[in-house]
């Protein structure tokens, strides 16, 4: 069990195999290639004289001070990753679901997978579990159809296929 540093219990993260490995990617690269790269931009700028008026310099600490940033939550969250074997789950909606619906007003159709927050990404159709439409879905089977309050009104949707791919 994780601790947050209040001493509060820091709940694990719910990452799609796929996701867990994106993100591990993200900050191998971080590591290996885009840190030294700016540690060696601060060094040229560095050489360039007064660092007050060096909008070089300023650039690359901030791109520094962005990139640790990003080392940093994406080790907290690998850190407390919980990675999910999609395929070994079935039955009704839940996390790594890949749910197809229609909008009932439109005939609409779209397919989104059920992701943990890390990597959720709408337009890619990945879908984060603590969003409105996914708690909506979460313990719904194929054939049925669900209402969800959107900013534009509320939506009706029916579910037409569940698959865990």
């Amino acid at each position: 069990m994780k601790l947050h540093p209040t001493g509060d219990v820091m709940d694990k993260i719910p990452l799609t195999a796929k996701g867990f490995q994106k993100l591990d990617a993200e900050l191998r690269q971080l590591k290996s290639e885009d840190r030294p790269a700016v540690i060696r931009a601060i060094a040229e700028a560095r050489e360039h004289g007064d660092l007050s008026e060096n909008a070089e310099y300023h650039a690359a600490r901030e791109q520094q001070s962005h990139i640790e940033g990003r080392i940093k939550e994406l080790e907290a969250i690998i850190g407390l990753a919980d990675v999910i074997d999609v395929a070994k789950l079935s039955g009704t909606v839940k996390f790594g679901a890949t749910v197809e619906l229609v909008d009932e007003d439109t005939d609409e159709e779209k397919t989104y997978q059920i992701v943990g927050e890390p990597e959720a990404d709408i337009e890619a159709g990945l879908l984060n579990l603590k969003s409105p439409l996914a708690r909506a879905l979460i313990g719904k089977e194929e054939g049925d159809s669900i209402e969800v309050r959107t900013p534009g009104g509320v939506k009706a949707y029916e579910i037409l296929s569940v698959k865990f791919i």
